[in-house]
């Protein structure tokens, strides 16, 4: 991404951030001139600069996501904000669906959204400044077949999104939720096989790539983006190179 935004100094945790939209964020905002640390479940690609930090956390344990934001704060001295991307995408009919895939759905999409503000919020707080990402879907308003549990944990982070933004208000802290759009990660392919859907995607909207999303994401945590309680939406996916 072009250096656009300045993180000099400031200190990210991204959720998710082994790939696909989290990983380019955590690399931007790493170019950018801040610290990236991710909380993923798998490793991921390396920074150049090295300033693109890994712990292997699984956000649904609430005691290891606090114990690695500890270490976090112990290293860095200050979380800025929190992007909060982690998330499973399971295809299953509802009269197929296990009790635990239900669960786990859950766990990681909602409730680690909740454990991971509760760890960075106190730090927040203590100085009157941060920003939280929650990362939503579409399908949250618009639904699809064999997305219900997806779909549904994406509802209540909307609503969790907003009461959360005015809560926090008082505090100095921005609360946001992003619509990311159609965007070609490991996750989407898994969820949309070749053929079929994915090619309704490519016709409807396109499929765009993690880079398409970072730009609107730095926003967000810059200075420049006031709102709080708000949604990003990205509805259709335009290349970067066609908007040059």
């Amino acid at each position: 991404m072009e250096a656009s935004f300045d993180a000099t100094g400031e200190v990210l945790v991204v959720t998710g951030g082994a790939n696909g939209i989290g990983a380019a964020l955590a690399h931007a905002y790493a170019d950018a001139g801040g610290t990236a640390v991710v909380f993923d479940v798998t490793s991921g690609q390396p920074h150049p600069g090295g300033r693109v930090r890994e712990h292997l956390v699984d956000v649904s344990d609430r005691d290891a996501v606090r114990a690695a934001t500890a270490r976090v704060l112990a290293e860095h001295g200050r979380i800025d904000a929190l992007v909060a991307g982690a998330a499973v995408q399971p295809r299953c009919d509802v009269v197929d669906m296990d009790p635990e895939q239900w669960r786990r759905t859950l766990a990681v999409n909602l409730d680690g959204v909740v454990w991971c503000a509760q760890a960075v919020l106190p730090d927040m707080i203590a100085r009157r400044s941060g920003t939280i990402l929650v990362f939503a879907s579409g399908l949250a308003t618009a639904g699809r077949a064999q997305a219900s549990a997806y779909a549904a944990s994406k509802g209540a982070l909307i609503a969790f999104a907003k009461s959360l933004a005015a809560e926090v208000a008082e505090h100095r802290i921005r609360v946001n939720t992003v619509f990311p759009g159609v965007v070609d990660t490991p996750q989407f392919r898994q969820a949309n096989p070749a053929g079929g859907e994915r090619e309704h995607w490519e016709r409807a909207t396109g499929i765009g790539t993690p880079a398409d999303v970072v730009g609107p994401l730095m926003f967000l945590l810059s200075p420049a983006a006031t709102m709080t309680g708000s949604t990003l939406t990205r509805d259709r996916a335009y290349p970067r190179s066609e908007t040059k």
